[in-house]
């Protein structure tokens, strides 16, 4: 699987928001896109991953 650019190795079953919680970010403070697709937050949980999958995590960064 890729995740920003990077191969990872899939550990299944694995859904979105395990991989979140893998790589030290909070599901609040990011976004995810799935094979080009958005995935809404409320869906990160049951949204299981695969080998073959290109993963964008994009982390918000806040400032004044």
């Amino acid at each position: 699987m890729k995740v920003n650019g990077k191969h990872l190795e899939l550990i299944p079953p694995m859904t979105v928001e395990d991989l979140i919680l893998n790589t030290g970010r909070r599901q609040d403070r990011v976004a995810v896109e799935l094979n080009g697709k958005i995935i809404p937050r409320s869906e990160y949980a049951c949204t299981l991953l695969k080998e073959d999958d290109s993963v964008e995590i994009v982390g918000f960064v806040g400032g004044g």
